[in-house]
């Protein structure tokens, strides 16, 4: 075999059955592979920003990398906003990079750059394969890289001179280390915090889902403790029959007052709240000053375990879900307003949907009227990199066939990876996107008022999407999805049951 299809054979092997692909000149022959090789769904992507933010989603779902195969040191760097995005939220990802091969880049061609730093920024393993010999072990190492220590991204840098050689062979999966257990005297800590007055369990990764998430709604009901988590969620799974876990708000003077009472908070697979960015006040967390802050279990360890030991330790009865009531609200009608859309968001959701969080300030009232929705998952933007919801939806969907994904989505972030839409039709993805069209960065203008600075008619025109309006409708099309558009809560209702009730990719545009 040539060093392309022993790698591609070899990945096929250790489970790794989706690419999201924008190939180039240097990675014709692994494309060449995908003719030979049964068991690799290869999807093209329009962007690179597009491919690394769908093996995001998909990791986030399936918590097993998907591959995305780029183009040398450019294309990395083109997907590099939405690889941060997947390193903060811990998703397993093998990126394939293509680049010159050994003997040509002396010459310093064109294409020539440092791919391994630029890999670094955003991975937690990297390796340039230096022979063809070692293309497939070097493989299925990336693989095991991507799920090792709480899982994160893998870069295999494929200069084109070991995809072409002959004379590779396979290479069997490499083994993955089990994540390290927390010790008795951290989960005594623990235990003696949380049955301490204004106390908070924070949860972050692997506690917001399966069997750790009810662990930790016991301990909370067991403790009276408060069960927080992050403002930025990776994922976590929620709605009627789960335990209800608050989100920290984003806006610092909000989480500020959220926290004010809470003196003991315990991470668990969390880190201490930060917030995005400092003001003028120099501050950077919203807890209170004094507040006790201790660790239960990193993230990068068995955080299921830790629960449940925890849980046995505090003497825990099993979570069980509390009578709902039986009062029907009804999806709002009238005037567009964030509550509005909130409300009917909430009677609408389909169960078991996958709800994909790129709202920015529009959408701040949706986590917390959502709670008592049918049961779904919540996926938000987790690096702070806008352009992320897009993609991200499109790899959930491929990664959950079966379940509805609504991606709820700020027109300025949408506008940095559209070209998602283009891959959503081609592979007829069951994705509801909807257009938070209020044509600016509404965010900004928060923001200019929170630091003090003065805003004018030409600050004003930087931060705003107008002259000319962007029609939604017609960019969809242009990509393939079907669109259309609401200006009264009616008009959205009636377009958000229809794309629920349809197969493959609608989009509306919510006009605010």
């Amino acid at each position: 075999m040539n060093g392309a299809e022993a790698l591609l054979r070899s990945l096929v092997g250790t489970g790794i059955d989706t690419c999201f692909s924008n190939p180039g000149t240097s990675e014709m022959h692994f494309v060449s592979a995908l003719d030979r090789v049964a068991g690799m769904r290869a999807i093209p992507t329009l962007a690179e920003g597009v491919a690394t933010g769908a093996a995001d989603g998909y990791g986030r779902m399936t918590r097993r990398p998907a591959a995305t195969l780029l183009h040398c040191g450019p294309g990395l760097a083109n997907g590099l906003a939405n690889l941060h995005n997947a390193r903060r939220a811990r998703s397993p990802i093998v990126n394939l990079i293509g680049d010159l091969s050994h003997g040509h880049r002396p010459a310093d061609p064109p294409l020539a750059m440092d791919i391994e730093a630029l890999a670094r920024t955003v991975s937690h393993w990297t390796r340039t394969v230096l022979d063809v010999h070692a293309v497939a072990r070097d493989g299925v190492a990336a693989v095991a890289a991507s799920l090792t220590a709480g899982r994160g991204v893998a870069s295999l840098v494929l200069p084109s001179d070991v995809c072409w050689s002959d004379g590779a062979q396979f290479a069997t999966p490499a083994t993955v280390a089990a994540r390290t257990l927390v010790d008795a005297v951290t989960i005594d800590k623990a235990r003696r915090a949380l049955n301490g007055p204004a106390s908070a369990l924070l949860l972050g990764g692997d506690a917001l889902t399966g069997d750790a998430l009810f662990l930790a709604g016991a301990i909370a009901k067991r403790t009276g403790a408060l069960l927080l988590t992050e403002s930025a969620i990776a994922r976590i799974e929620r709605g009627r029959g789960r335990p209800v876990v608050m989100r920290i708000p984003y806006a610092p003077s909000a989480a500020v007052s959220f926290m004010a009472g809470i003196q003991r908070l315990v991470l668990a697979g969390a880190k201490r709240p930060v917030f995005s960015f400092a003001g003028p006040d120099g501050r950077s967390h919203p807890g209170a000053e004094g507040i006790d802050v201790s660790t239960l279990v990193h993230a990068e360890e068995d955080v299921a375990d830790a629960l449940e030991r925890l849980a046995s330790a505090l003497d825990c009865a099993p979570w069980v879900a509390e009578e709902e009531s039986a009062d029907e609200v009804q999806p709002a009608s009238g005037t567009i307003h964030h509550d509005a859309f909130a409300q009917s968001l909430a009677v609408l959701m389909p169960r078991d949907c996958i709800v994909v969080d790129e709202s920015v300030s529009f959408g701040r009232s949706m986590f917390q009227m959502t709670q008592r929705a049918a049961a779904h998952d919540w996926l938000q933007l987790t690096g702070g990199a806008i352009g992320m919801g897009m993609p991200l939806a499109t790899g959930v969907a491929v990664a959950c066939p079966g379940r509805r994904v609504v991606n709820v989505e700020a027109d300025g972030s949408a506008l940095y990876t559209l070209q998602a839409l283009w891959t959503q039709a081609r592979e007829r993805l069951n994705v509801t996107t909807i257009i938070l069209s209020n044509r600016r960065y509404a965010i900004l203008f928060d923001e200019m008022k929170r630091v003090g600075a003065k805003t004018s008619t030409v600050s004003e025109d930087l931060l705003t999407l107008d002259r000319p309006d962007m029609d939604w409708v017609r960019i969809a099309s242009g990509f393939g999805v079907e669109a259309e558009r609401a200006t009264t809560m009616e008009a959205f209702n009636a377009a958000f049951q229809r794309s629920i009730e349809a197969q493959g990719p609608r989009l509306i545009e919510l006009v605010i």
